[in-house]
């Protein structure tokens, strides 16, 4: 079971360019669709955004955050096939001594990005992955948990 549900997060990390990102502004939840990629353990994603942005501002004031991507194709299909994770972590910048490596490995998934991701007004961040929730026939669901 648990093999099928790394399987199936993977897919839908590999599978979708972009996920929307919930942040908090004033206690009230704040959404904005990112472009992101994975780490091959799934312990974290990454995302670029410019620094004058809400969610930049957001993430400094409470780092919490959830992200939700799926596969849905807007037709009858999706409620018998349609597969949705919810993502739970800690967002920040990525520290100096790792930010070649992870921004390589953020390109490597977003070549078109490469101008954007190299503007001085911009930062790499990454979410520190606590927990995914994959939910399938919109009942389905399950739990991956990583240790803090």
């Amino acid at each position: 079971m648990e093999q099928n549900l790394e399987s199936n997060i993977r897919q839908l990390l590999a599978n979708q360019n972009c996920a929307v990102l919930a942040t908090s502004e004033n206690g009230r939840p704040y959404t904005s669709l990112i472009a992101f990629a994975a780490s091959d353990d799934l312990r974290r994603l990454l995302f670029v955004t410019a620094r004058a942005t809400r969610k930049f501002s957001n993430l400094r004031q409470q780092p919490q955050v959830s992200l939700l991507l799926d596969n849905r194709k807007n037709c009858g299909e999706d409620f018998r096939d349609a597969m949705a994770v919810t993502v739970l972590g800690v967002a920040g910048e990525v520290p100096d001594a790792e930010q070649a490596e992870r921004m390589n490995l953020f390109l490597e998934r977003h070549p078109l990005l490469q101008e954007f991701a190299a503007s001085p007004s911009c930062a790499l961040l990454e979410v520190k992955v606590q927990r995914y929730i994959l939910v399938s026939r919109f009942q389905n669901v399950m739990e991956l948990v990583f240790e803090s």
